[in-house]
């Protein structure tokens, strides 16, 4: 558990570099179509489908990232008034089921980078399996966060939340 613990913080911190690194990148590349197009009257013909690309990875990563920090959308009603032995065993059931998700989301996104290989992009002409590895990466990323979450000693339960019950 030790391990898996290690790693997922170790994912979790590159993956949340790599989001600022994407957004960064993304709003340049915004800015520079911006700049070509009302400034020198000509929009270039690849900023527009990197910042997509940058985009596509900033969205699936914070999902991934959203898992491990617990920072995703979700309605807490039922679990919120069980009691905490009850509270822990159902977030390691959602978190079970949120790596299982992961699983899915890795298994489907790679057969669709292998139906879709040896295409190229419209506008930049790289290969498009680099876009859509994006989707596999992310559910491993998932699955490995879920897992590590749901194998947490004492469950995934927020220390301050755990103290009030």
């Amino acid at each position: 558990m030790r391990l898996l613990g290690t790693l997922a913080r170790f994912l979790a911190a590159a993956t949340r570099y790599s989001i600022a690194l994407a957004a960064a990148l993304m709003l340049a590349a915004i800015l520079y179509q911006v700049f070509t197009r009302y400034m020198l009257g000509a929009a270039s013909y690849w900023s527009e489908e990197f910042a997509v690309l940058m985009f596509s990875w900033s969205v699936l990563a914070g999902l991934a990232l959203g898992v491990h920090e617990g920072f995703h959308v979700r309605l807490s009603l039922l679990t919120d008034a069980m009691p905490l032995g009850g509270r822990i065993a159902a977030e390691r059931v959602l978190d079970f089921a949120t790596a299982a998700l992961g699983v899915f989301l890795a298994w489907s996104g790679w057969r669709f980078l292998d139906i879709t290989s040896g295409s190229v992009s419209a506008a930049m002409g790289y290969p498009i399996e680099i876009l859509n590895a994006l989707a596999p990466i992310a559910g491993a990323l998932m699955a490995v966060f879920g897992l590590e979450r749901a194998l947490r000693p004492g469950g995934a339960l927020p220390a301050d939340e755990a103290e009030i019950s």
